[in-house]
């Protein structure tokens, strides 16, 4: 019979034409989604139907954010390296940090989709072998929580990853681990769910 690990080796080397092209289809409404950004908010075009406070604007960002996180935490199942990439992609963030508090101080990334993506990568040695229905209610449970918290207001100023704020805290990308992480744990739950049972 072929081992968890058996199948997570197999399952590395493959393209999953299914996977991909709904990154395609993710990466392709983010690009779009945010060039309406910049054309309407940065550069002061006039736009019609684009009004990131409407509601069919803010069901098409949540729906990006999402798909791209649930996306990141599937096919990260199949990763080789998870701690080097994990720390490649906080690089990443930090560098995104620097140039945009030195270009743009007013449109700085504190803690961006970058940032959540490069510690969810870090912290997933240490809960991958969890059984899928542990991770399942681990899920459930951080999502619950974060969307409780998201946003409470404190005066520590060092607890804005998880979701709580200081008065006067802006980021203008903003993916806390509560309830993100849940979003990127239930990607990773439904792969290796999907690996574990040859889907």
């Amino acid at each position: 019979m072929q081992t968890e690990q058996q199948s997570l080796r197999a399952a590395a080397g493959q393209r999953f034409w299914q996977i991909d092209a709904l990154r395609g289809l993710a990466l392709l409404n983010m690009l779009v989604y945010h060039a309406m950004y910049d054309w309407v908010y940065i550069f002061g075009h006039a736009s019609g139907w684009y009004d990131i406070w409407s509601t069919h604007c803010h069901v098409w960002q949540q729906y990006i954010c999402w798909s791209f996180i649930l996306l990141s935490g599937y096919s990260f199942t199949l990763s080789r390296r998870p701690l080097k990439n994990g720390l490649l992609t906080a690089a990443c963030a930090v560098v995104l940090t620097v140039a945009t508090a030195v270009a743009m101080p007013e449109e700085v990334i504190w803690f961006g989709v970058l940032h959540l993506l490069g510690i969810c990568m870090m912290l997933y040695p240490a809960y991958k072998k969890l059984p899928t229905q542990e991770l399942a209610a681990m899920g459930v449970v951080l999502v619950v929580t974060g969307y409780l918290i998201s946003g409470t207001v404190v005066e520590a100023k060092f607890l804005f990853p998880f979701g709580f704020v200081y008065e006067g805290f802006a980021s203008s990308d903003y993916f806390p681990l509560l309830p993100w992480f849940f979003v990127f744990l239930a990607g990773a739950y439904t792969g290796k769910y999907a690996i574990e049972d040859k889907m």
